[in-house]
């Protein structure tokens, strides 16, 4: 449905006139990268003119016939497109020195630390390997091979499966799969770097001391273990586990899969590991001990190359956690906080008032996850002091369960809580049959079982009352085993199924803004039929949403709030703003929304040749590549354009944009750009395809559009024989001095 102005002030808390937050420090802008020399009609309503998509929007002002004329072609850019007056430099690119390592790929949230004026600490996430692009270039960027064909070869009978980690140790297989699976590692977990700005505004490293890297494999031969807090350590230590054992006790090697994060108010950065399971097995046993190395086997096709963990034997339990690190502090290199739960974290947001417990949210992104909110036992002191840390050591941890008269209330994870599982019948299915992943019944096996039917929830009941009957050892290891497993948990004790929650953001008046991405299900499982509806009601919606929760009373710690779920994606003709599936958020100091896109890689710019097919509209993800490249939106809150969404910028081909993040005076926008040429590979001889789009005006006309769409990439380069290079640019204006 189309945000109105009055609906989206209301949404925000605010009313027509007013800044919804307020500002910070001596400086004030009405929006982000003000104050240029000379300014046009657009700069002077928000600030620069919107670039240009394949979609007619409403804000583009024109009527249907111009719109068929002006859209009835289209040319996508290899290259991030800005307004006009704008540029970006590149800070930092895959296979660059880091410490004594490499800026590593697909790279993510990004945390900015200031230091001093105009310098400071940028922390970034490197998330994933694109198996396909990265085995590609591999040699061009870092200078050396790696025997990709010899270990695909030696799979190509078993789908690339391997399980390197029951190879002898002599095996020359398991050597081969070692050397790739330790550099792929290396790609992935945290990064620090120390930037500045010169006089001209442009951003530079300084390579200082605290540069450095926590990659997936530190420890593994350097000592640089990571550490944990929480009751899963009693997990960790256990000795008469039921399942797998590292030998290093509450010792932690590397963090992986590292997405989206949150940067503390006193200065820590944490970072989130996200689909850990493509790497270690995510099913436990009931004590929370992991299942072997051996149940996620390396993986090596044309396409992919997965389950980098197998062949060091490392343990599942302990990836899939929230780590923290001090970007100033050079030998600090990691705490995984075991009191927010393991799941596949999506951001991270923290709502810290004095005198009140710490409250710190996030998401579980897979289709079917839950919204959870961690309680600490102590309240904050001083919101600066950095041993607020210490907080997250020590609470209790809870999931949301929403209600459909827009009410809800926080559900703790722990021993005593009941066992009432979400049903089948509730939530969205492939092939309209709903499904819930529950702890397996039978306790002794471990791991999951499939609930398809809404009977089969009514004998899981009958069998197990309280959390506790489904995990075994004292209240503090159960309570370890929980958090282990809190996404089967909370599906068992009802948490609401969710649409992907992408990011947690809290504004300055406390209010907790969710981007849910996309509300179609999957192989995980789907969302609450009652909960995540479309503009019209329609289920499953696969553009997603924004939703708004403030908690009762405005209290950190209460265990009630309130929710108002606004649809924003969509085309124009049925209400939406002209993009899909919202991810990363962001919240100017006025109060304004930023927002990125997450449309998934295989439907960037994908033909949509007829929107009837065999008599039968095509599927609202047959329509995704409608929206063309990813890219990245202001949406103001306040003011005559209150509601509406500008596009300030379009990623490179096959690219996702992350990691939105200003520096305090929000002249520079740092942004990562992550997986170019993932779909396409690296672009040759500058190759491009004409497709075709069965398009629609704003008031729902049909029209054809011829779309120019370059077959790979080349970003950040400029010519054919460019590697692509996920890499972090900072956005700033051409004509702004910084003298």
């Amino acid at each position: 449905m189309a945000i109105k102005r009055r609906e989206f002030l209301y949404f925000l808390g605010v009313s027509a006139g007013a800044i919804a937050l307020g500002s910070r420090g001596n400086k004030t802008f009405s929006i982000p990268f003000t104050q240029a020399s000379t300014v046009s009609n657009w700069e002077e309503q928000i600030g620069f003119k919107p670039v240009r998509l394949p979609i007619p929007l409403n804000i583009d002002a024109i009527a249907a016939a111009e719109q068929k004329s002006v859209y009835s072609t289209y040319e996508v850019a290899d290259a991030l497109v800005l307004p006009e007056s704008f540029t970006h430099d590149i800070i930092a690119a895959w296979g660059d020195k880091v410490g004594d390592s490499r800026f590593g790929y697909n790279n993510d949230y990004l945390s900015f630390v200031p230091t001093n004026p105009d310098e400071g600490f940028l922390t970034v996430n490197f998330e994933y390997i694109s198996g396909k692009t990265w085995m590609q270039t591999y040699p061009m960027v870092i200078g050396k091979s790696l025997p990709f064909e010899e270990v695909k070869a030696a799979a190509k009978n078993t789908g690339g499966a391997i399980d390197a980690f029951s190879l002898p140790e002599n095996d020359p297989i398991k050597t081969k799969i070692s050397e790739i699976s330790k550099e792929g590692l290396t790609d992935l977990g945290i990064g620090v770097i120390s930037i500045r700005r010169n006089a001209d505004g442009k951003w530079e490293r300084t390579y200082s001391k605290s540069d450095r890297r926590i990659t997936g494999i530190s420890g593994l031969e350097d000592g640089r273990y990571l550490k944990a807090t929480g009751p899963a350590i009693a997990i960790f230590n256990k000795s008469d586990r039921k399942g797998y054992d590292d030998k290093l006790g509450d010792k932690i090697v590397g963090t992986f899969q590292n997405c989206a994060g949150g940067t503390t108010p006193w200065g820590t950065v944490l970072s989130a590991e996200e689909n850990f399971q493509d790497q270690v097995s995510e099913s436990v046993m009931s004590d929370g001990s992991s299942f072997s190395p051996a149940e996620t086997p390396f993986v090596i096709t044309d396409e992919m190359v997965d389950g980098c963990a197998n062949v060091f034997g490392l343990a599942g339990n302990k990836y899939g956690w929230m780590v923290e690190i001090d970007p100033a502090n050079p030998d600090d290199y990691g705490t995984k906080h075991t009191w927010l739960g393991r799941y596949r974290h999506e951001a991270v947001a923290f709502r810290a008032v004095a005198g009140k417990p710490l409250a710190v949210y996030s998401g579980c992104d897979r289709r079917g996850g839950h919204l959870y909110k961690f309680v600490s036992q102590e309240a904050v002191r001083d919101i600066k002091d950095k041993i607020n840390s210490r907080l997250m050591e020590a609470g209790m941890l809870y999931g949301a369960k929403f209600n459909p008269d827009g009410t809800g209330r926080w559900i703790a994870l722990n021993p005593d809580t009941k066992i009432d599982p979400v049903l089948p019948s509730q939530v969205e299915g492939e092939d309209g049959k709903g499904m819930v992943a529950l702890p397996n019944p039978n306790r002794l096996a471990g791991g999951i079982a499939k609930a398809t039917t809404d009977k089969e929830i009514t004998s899981f009941k009958e069998r197990f009352k309280t959390l506790g009957d489904l995990y075994e050892g004292d209240r503090n290891e159960k309570q370890g085993a929980i958090l282990i497993d809190a996404h089967y948990a909370a599906n068992a004790a009802g948490i609401t199924c969710t649409a992907r929650p992408e990011d947690t953001e809290v504004a300055q008046d406390g209010t907790l803004f969710i981007a849910f991405t996309s509300g179609s299900p999957g192989s995980d499982g789907g969302p609450d039929k009652q909960i995540f509806k479309g503009p019209n009601g329609e289920t499953p919606y696969e553009f997603g949403w924004i939703m708004r929760l403030q908690e009762d009373n405005s209290d950190p710690s209460a265990m009630t709030f309130r929710w108002k779920l606004l649809a924003t994606g969509g085309e124009p003709a049925d209400g939406g703003l002209g993009f899909s599936n919202p991810d990363n958020l962001a919240i100017d100091r006025n109060g304004n929304v930023w927002m990125v896109t997450d449309m998934s890689t295989g439907n960037h710019n994908k033909a949509v040749a007829n929107r009837i097919v065999d008599g039968k509209p095509i599927g609202e993800k047959e329509l995704l590549g409608l929206f063309g490249n990813n890219s990245a939106w202001f949406i103001p809150t306040s003011g005559v354009n209150a509601g509406k969404a500008y596009p300030f910028a379009i990623s490179p081909m096959d690219t996702e944009i992350c990691g939105l993040c200003f520096t305090e005076d929000e002249q520079t926008l740092f942004l990562a750009i992550q997986h170019p040429g993932e779909a396409g590979g690296m672009r040759q001889d500058m190759k491009t395809e004409v497709r075709q789009f069965d398009m629609r005006t704003t008031t729902g006309e049909e029209f054809m559009q011829l779309r120019t769409v370059p077959i790979g990439s080349n970003w950040p380069g400029k010519s054919a024989a460019d590697p692509p290079r996920s890499a972090v640019v900072a956005v700033r204006r051409i004509d702004r001095s910084f003298l």
